[in-house]
């Protein structure tokens, strides 16, 4: 990819009042991170959600390159890896979600589409129950080749990737602030390992502060990509219910541990198993037997990634049959093909090139991937 439209692409999760969901509306309609920025305001009242003063800020934000120029060379002084929303390394699992970030920055070793993943999440003032549990947890997943992904705090996660490391498995630690910082700093050493052995991934620009409403966005990256998310322990109103709500509104398996009906640690899995939106988990055979994975999986990174099977829509099955004998067609015949409008046709053929069944071409040329 060019530095130029890396520029355009970082600039774009800094415009103000532009959140995951509008900035891919954006995408669909204009193409291109750098077409947005090329279009004229008039042209973004036409977007569902881009009413005039949203329009006049993308238009007349040139500021904001300063900035994504500075994050350029942070990017190049800190061997960081931008995955933008189409990049092929950009976590495919969670590139289903519909509020999935933009744009990652991403500094590991790991791959972000191994075939297993699984996070695990829970309090930050863990009982010695809790701990054990965890331990017990990983050091039975340590044949498997799981990587394990949770969010580097106090208590259960730090934990879950410690004992990660110790055992072989790459973890990946998702952070609510920029990769110029590790929070809490305590935790420092474990991330400089992590990156030898997993990853520390984030949506957030370096000088991003740990904010308080940070965290809940954090979660949905942590629910999103991976394949079963693991609740060890959590109070009723811990931030673990969050993740573990968000997963099940993405689809994902939830499985949380249960504890004694008295414990206050215990009553946010508890209420998980009672509603039905965790499957009880008393140790990893559960997650291997749910899961219908094979207990006897070599262990190291798995082959290929394991990204649900993508559902074409009937407008999308209608693109994809235009190509019938054809390697590419311009957007215009597209549409003729289609009969559909060229903001539709784009809007569609957007989602197709994220689920990777379609390549685009300079000139608004498209083709099927093989």
């Amino acid at each position: 990819m060019q530095s130029n439209e890396l520029t355009y692409q970082i600039a774009l999760t800094l415009l103000d009042g532009i959140g995951d969901v509008l900035a891919k509306n954006l995408l669909a309609y204009c193409g291109s991170a750098e077409q947005i920025f090329k279009t004229k305001a008039a042209h973004f009242e036409k977007i569902p959600g881009i009413g005039p003063v949203l329009a006049k800020s993308i238009a007349n934000n040139r500021e904001l390159f300063t900035c994504a120029e500075k994050e350029m060379q942070f990017i190049r002084d800190h061997n960081i890896r931008p995955l933008f929303f189409t990049d092929a390394a950009y976590p495919q699992r969670l590139k289903h979600c519909h509020d999935s970030p933009v744009m990652l920055y991403y500094r590991g070793s790991a791959d972000l589409n191994t075939a297993r993943i699984v996070s695990v999440v829970g309090t930050r003032t863990p009982s010695a129950y809790g701990t054990e549990l965890t331990e017990k947890l990983i050091e039975d997943l340590s044949h498997s080749g799981i990587m394990v992904v949770s969010g580097l705090a106090y208590g259960i996660d730090i934990t879950a990737h410690k004992k990660a490391l110790k055992q072989g498995l790459e973890t990946v630690g998702v952070l609510a602030h920029g990769l110029d910082r590790i929070y809490p700093s305590t935790h420092a050493g474990c991330a400089s390992k992590m990156e030898v052995q997993g990853g520390l991934l984030t949506e957030y620009i370096s000088g991003t502060n740990p904010d308080r409403e940070n965290f809940p966005a954090r979660n949905r990256i942590v629910a999103g990509m991976c394949d079963a998310l693991i609740v060890v322990e959590s109070k009723r109103g811990g931030g673990s219910l969050i993740t573990a709500t968000i997963a099940n509104a993405y689809n994902k398996d939830v499985f949380a541990f249960p504890g004694r009906v008295n414990d206050e640690l215990s009553e946010g899995c508890n209420g998980l198993i009672k509603s039905n939106k965790a499957s009880l988990m008393e140790s990893a055979a559960d997650l291997f037997y749910i899961m219908n994975w094979n207990e006897q999986a070599k262990p190291g990174k798995a082959s290929g990634p394991a990204a649900p099977a993508y559902q074409l829509s009937s407008d999308e099955q209608k693109i994809v049959d235009a190509f019938s004998g054809k390697p590419r067609l311009h957007i215009d015949e597209i549409c003729y093909a289609t009969s559909f409008p060229a903001g539709k046709a784009s809007s569609c053929l957007l989602q197709l090139e994220f689920s990777n069944i379609v390549t685009s071409f300079p000139g608004k040329i498209y083709g099927l991937k093989t």
